[in-house]
């Protein structure tokens, strides 16, 4: 594996009056059922900072940790990168009480939630950032529980040295097949590592396909489950979950999604600029190419673009 992403080609383009006026570069990656590549673009071996599209896999390497939820709701929260509405906070804040902590304690920062339509009811509430309201606060309640359940300390469980983020960095490095290129900061302080879009496609299959009831299956099953928790109103992943029976799917920041079907295969994607606007259409044309069809993927194939009140073009594959 190459130790610098090396950047993609053109996956999108950005049509307006007839006029293309943009164009977004990425990289994509499809793999079949079986693991075998059958499409892609771009640099799609090199390591890219997967974002929260990493967190299924931390949510395994707490339940293999020791981390005990019994509703599989909480698990869903867990994996979140929610949307900060009253049933998110509600469920995190539950999640905080059963271990007799507080939202204190989370080591995420104070944040609005990230969901517009969350964000704009805090606001004219008067209300203003919160830890519960951060969009990776089920995570960090998550990683709080596991270091009860392993008997770790509290204190600086979000350091990469941690005894916890060692146990996540050998999970994601085994169901990625890579070891980790670098080590970040991610957005919400805890540790994020830098695998190749192949390594983060190739662990969303062994989710999907692991069956058995154990942690891998239950990880899968509870984000399917509950992909409102993992999202929120509207969201693509939570969207594509609820339109496509059976896919795995999980946004991350700077244009990373990754989704997966059993039997079918998976795709992990990255738009270079970051822009979420292009991510979807890209997404459709991969999951195209393993020959899913659903109604929800025919209203993400291309993104309209409004010109005062009329629709005036879109933002539409060119891979």
């Amino acid at each position: 594996m190459a130790k610098t992403y090396e950047g993609g080609e053109a996956l999108a383009e950005v049509v307006r009056s007839g006029f293309v006026e943009g164009v977004h570069r990425g990289s994509v990656v499809v793999l079949d059922g079986s693991g075998a590549p059958v499409a892609g673009a771009g640099d799609g071996t090199s390591p890219i900072f997967p974002r929260s599209a990493s967190k299924p896999l931390q949510t395994l390497g707490m339940l293999r940790a020791g981390l005990a939820l019994t509703d599989p709701a909480d698990v869903a929260v867990v994996s979140a990168s929610h949307a900060g509405e009253e049933f998110h906070l509600a469920r995190v804040a539950a999640l905080l009480r059963s271990a007799g902590l507080e939202p204190a304690a989370l080591g995420c920062p104070p944040d609005l939630p990230f969901g517009e339509a969350a964000r704009e009811a805090v606001l004219r509430a008067g209300g203003g950032p919160s830890r519960l309201a951060m969009n990776c606060s089920g995570k960090h309640a998550g990683m709080l529980l596991t270091c009860l359940a392993a008997g770790w300390p509290l204190d600086g469980y979000w350091r990469p040295g941690h005894p916890l983020q060692q146990r996540l960095t050998a999970t994601i490095e085994e169901f990625t097949g890579e070891p980790a290129a670098a080590v970040g900061v991610d957005g919400c302080g805890a540790p994020v590592l830098a695998v190749s879009l192949t390594g983060l496609a190739r662990a969303y299959l062994r989710l999907v396909t692991a069956g058995g009831g154990g942690e891998e299956s239950a990880v899968a099953d509870a984000m399917r489950a509950y992909p409102e928790l993992v999202g929120g109103t509207g969201a693509d992943d939570t969207r594509l979950m609820r339109g496509v029976p059976g896919m795995l799917a999980k946004i991350g920041a700077e244009g990373v999604f990754a989704a997966a079907l059993p039997g079918v295969g998976a795709v992990a994607l990255k738009i270079d600029d970051g822009a979420g606007r292009a991510r979807m259409p890209v997404l459709v044309s991969a999951l195209r190419r393993l020959g899913v069809q659903a109604p929800i993927l025919t209203e993400y194939a291309e993104i309209p673009l409004s010109g005062g009140a009329l629709p005036v073009g879109a933002v539409r594959p060119v891979w």
